[in-house]
């Protein structure tokens, strides 16, 4: 096994499963809090939205062969999460306590994404290269790969470990809310 499939077996099976993890114990704690009777609807519309933008650099990779292009919307979009994710604190700091355990889960939210998009970088070196050269030959091609990282089985159960522990949770959240604001619980 060579150090690019290590780099690769590193995002598959630790990093993304662990931002996940992250993201449930990040609910928890809003779900511990009340979050539908003080930040309200507005904060939970944040967290579903930094959810979907690190979603797309994420199916982007594991489907696509990642060019120039690939990289590009990367960046932007881990450029965008960190600009939502620091609005988002912002936001709910004064409307609601903001506990250790949840200060430690948007430690690794915030930190992770850097650190698969340190490793996509390297573990494609050559494209990364031609996107420092302002190369954009073959960029934006959407070339599906065709042996997937991880395996065929890879994604299907993946998307099904973050329905479980993101997807759904967040839902039920925005649900609270929408449940709160209509009884006239919160603003």
């Amino acid at each position: 096994m060579d150090t690019s499939d290590l780099l690769i077996n590193l995002l598959l099976f630790l990093f993304l499963p662990l931002w996940g993890i992250a993201g449930f114990i990040d609910w928890l704690c809003h779900r511990a809090t009340h979050i539908e009777h003080n930040s309200g609807l507005f904060e939970s519309f944040l967290h579903s939205v930094m959810g979907i933008q690190i979603a797309i650099p994420i199916i982007l990779c594991l489907v696509f062969r990642i060019d120039q292009g690939i990289l590009l919307i990367c960046i932007a979009v881990w450029l965008l999460h960190e600009a939502v994710a620091h609005y988002d604190v912002h936001y709910a700091a004064p409307k609601r306590h903001i506990s250790i355990w949840e200060m430690h889960a948007h430690s690794y939210l915030a930190t992770l994404p850097l650190y698969m998009l340190s490793i996509i970088f390297i573990i494609n070196w050559p494209v990364a290269l031609k996107l420092f050269q302002f190369d954009f030959t073959g960029a934006f091609a959407f070339e599906r790969i065709e042996q997937p990282w991880g395996g065929d089985s890879y994604l299907p159960v993946y998307l099904g470990f973050m329905a479980i522990v993101c997807v759904i949770p967040y839902c039920e959240e925005i649900l609270r809310c929408l449940w709160a604001k209509w009884q006239g619980a919160t603003a």
